[in-house]
């Protein structure tokens, strides 16, 4: 898929009134394929979405947490690699900033990261992320048939 194709889907989160940012990223080789330039997930950094999609000592994300974009989140819940679900909850932390939902959600080779507004909870969040992830995945079916 193409880098325009990703950069359109994103900015359907930020019609969203929810979402303020989000990103997908590959774990082959860890990189970021597409963010919103406002955003701050532009500053994700290979090591970041290594250490996001590790399958391995995934219990070491609950102690240590996980740092995007230089933005140290806490882990809520872990499923990403977990059939049917493949989701993740974080939620930011930090003096400066209040705290923010965070949700990854695998679909194939890509992970969809995606970031609430303040105030927004993580529970409307995933449901945002689950209607996108799927209209996604959709129109990689389409784009993968056509080939």
């Amino acid at each position: 898929m193409s880098q325009d194709f990703w950069q359109d889907c994103l900015k359907l989160f930020l019609q969203a009134e929810i979402c303020s940012d989000a990103a997908v990223v590959t774990n082959c080789p860890p990189w970021l394929l597409a963010s919103c330039p406002e955003g701050n997930f532009i500053q994700m950094t290979q090591e970041e979405v290594q250490t996001l999609l590790a399958k391995d000592q995934r219990e070491k994300l609950f102690l240590q947490g996980v740092t995007l974009a230089g933005i140290k989140c806490l882990l809520i819940r872990d499923n990403l690699f977990t059939e049917g679900n493949n989701s993740m909850d974080l939620r930011t932390k930090g003096q400066s900033r209040s705290s923010q939902a965070v949700t990854v959600l695998q679909m194939g080779s890509v992970y969809l990261v995606v970031m609430g507004k303040k105030g927004t909870e993580g529970g409307p969040l995933n449901l945002k992320a689950f209607e996108i992830a799927g209209y996604m995945k959709e129109a990689i079916l389409k784009q993968s048939s056509r080939c």
